[in-house]
């Protein structure tokens, strides 16, 4: 394997097998493969009371949490270590601490997946945060309380063509947790770890706002990189080097962990869902803009449709008109504020800028609360929708060079360094992919282009083998009809005279593949009663 050897070559040589007996274990843990969601991706993390859990987790992000490192610094291991997700619940010993679930999970990983890594350095590219020439521009702080970073609502009724930021107010954070913090919240601009190396002592308070990735070009001279923002906000550096890293080489590990305890249902049953404590729904004023955000235990949005909390409470694709039926149109026009509080005993996860109400945990409450509050009956049923087939025509496939690689994609230029976001912004989104089957690749368009394909893609076109490949395309919002896409509006594979190229042309004429149409019978939400005026507060 190509990467591997070059790993080795740069690991130290302090490389040890991590096969030593880890001295802490949870006292019982549930393992099994995450269900299916559109948008997945790892949370959790977190105890609550004697219960830890962790969801939508590949075997990278268990190593990276398990040893307290970036993902990016887990090497090796076989083709499906970034694809293949977890779900795991525990219960812990009393007063366990986070460094204590960091030894459980690798105990877990020991005994039920049979990880065996290798530890070491290497050079490898890294965001390194450090003081400025002066003095730093943040408050330092004298409060003992825990560090968080809240993001701060919009503007009201802002002009037209204002430019928008992300903006967040910190308090409380040590220098260590900003540099997670802006990895986490600009990751956009950050694909690698960021490291601090102020030496800046104790905890600061401030305010930091900047354009988010994709709006950056839009924005012209208004748009602030994240790279300026805290160099000018913060009187920081940002800068990206090649510094030495702890890194891990996966030498084995199991796809299939061993059995879960006979007594597990009884030992660990799912909690109950819980509704919201507190809940206070009002009709939204006619200029409000829309914004949400989750801070604690509190849920607040501002001028959100309905339609926006149903499809993420029910976990469905909200570019999929078919998902829902017999949707009345208000559920997309009436807007609501709703300002909502959870118990005490609804999950969090944990994250370097606070703790956030748990997303399964959440959506279970959101459909408490739309359930109860709008008088929704509901059923879901198998019902036939859109799907598609990918066929061969012409194929345009590169073949695997070594098939040890990691199966996965992601966004950017492949090895050629070629990036035509660059000469047509239009052309918004690039996927390199390596290591994939036709299958892998049908089952991928539903996470990177959920904006055209809602439904499990079926391979139809006879090919086998893994192959390498980037597409180049642009999202569903810059084509489609209702966005002023498509010259044909009745057909979203037809071109746009203002150079976007939709997925289905992409595949067509980059893959030598093609994106049939069907319909196939998939779970669609049935919405059988529902009111447009809630009951009172």
């Amino acid at each position: 394997m190509r990467a591997a050897f070059v790993f080795f070559a740069l690991l130290s040589v302090s490389s040890m097998a991590q096969t030593a007996v880890v001295s802490k274990s949870f006292v019982i843990a549930d393992v099994h493969t995450s269900p299916f969601t559109s948008n997945p991706f790892m949370h959790g993390n977190s105890i609550q009371g004697d219960r830890y859990f962790l969801t939508q987790a590949t075997m990278i992000d268990l190593i990276a949490t398990a040893y307290g490192v970036d993902a990016a610094n887990v090497h090796g291991g076989p083709t499906w270590l970034e694809r293949d997700r977890y779900d795991i619940r525990a219960k812990v010993p009393p007063n366990t601490t986070s460094d204590d679930v960091k030894l459980m999970l690798r105990t877990l990983l020991v005994n039920r997946f049979h990880l065996v890594v290798k530890t070491g350095t290497a050079p490898m590219p890294t965001y390194i945060l450090s003081a400025g020439p002066g003095k730093p521009k943040m408050t330092q702080s004298d409060d003992p309380g825990e560090g968080s970073c809240v993001p701060l609502p919009p503007p009201p009724n802002p002009s037209p063509g204002a430019p928008s930021y992300i903006t967040i107010n910190c308090k409380n954070l040590t220098m260590a947790a900003l540099a997670e913090t802006l990895h986490d919240f600009a990751g956009g601009y950050l694909d690698q770890p960021v490291v601090d190396e102020t030496n800046l002592a104790g905890t600061w308070n401030f305010t930091i706002k900047w354009t988010g990735r994709g709006q950056l070009e839009k924005q012209g001279a208004d748009g602030i990189p994240i790279f300026a923002a805290v160099d000018k906000q913060l009187g920081l550096k940002l800068e990206l080097k090649t510094a030495p890293r702890p890194v891990f080489q996966v030498a084995s590990v199991d796809e299939t962990p061993t059995p879960n305890a006979p007594n597990i249902a009884e030992a660990l049953p799912e909690w109950a869902p819980v509704p919201f404590e507190v809940t206070v729904i009002k009709p939204s004023a006619p200029d409000e803009q829309g914004y949400g955000r989750i801070t604690g235990d509190r849920i607040e949005t501002r001028a959100i449709p309905l339609m926006f909390l149903i499809t993420f409470g029910w976990d469905l694709n909200p570019n999929n008109k078919e998902s829902i039926v017999n949707a009345p149109k208000w559920l997309d026009t009436t807007k609501f504020d709703i300002l909502a509080k959870a118990g005490s005993n609804v999950p969090v996860d944990k994250f370097s800028s606070g703790s956030m109400i748990n997303y399964e945990a959440l959506r279970s409450m959101l459909r408490a609360m739309i359930t109860e509050r709008f008088q929704m009956k509901w059923h879901m049923e198998d019902r036939p929708v859109t799907a598609y087939t990918l066929i061969a025509v012409k194929p345009k496939l590169t073949p695997t060079l070594d098939p040890t690689e990691r199966t996965r994609c992601k966004e950017g230029p492949g090895p050629d360094g070629k990036d035509p976001r660059i000469a047509s912004p239009i052309l918004n989104r690039l996927l390199t992919c390596q290591n994939m089957t036709i299958a892998q690749i049908g089952d991928e368009l539903q996470h990177v282009a959920n904006g055209y394909i809602y439904n499990p893609v079926v391979d139809g076109t006879g090919i086998n083998g893994s192959y390498d490949f980037t597409l180049s395309f642009s999202s569903a919002d810059r084509i489609l009809p209702d966005t002023g896409g498509p010259a044909n509006k009745s057909d979203p594979n037809s071109a746009d005279p203002n150079g976007a190229l939709s997925v289905f042309d992409a595949i067509s004429r980059q893959l030598g593949l093609k994106l049939e149409k069907s319909k196939r019978p998939y779970p669609v939400l049935v919405i059988d009663h529902i009111e447009e005026t809630p009951t009172a507060n």
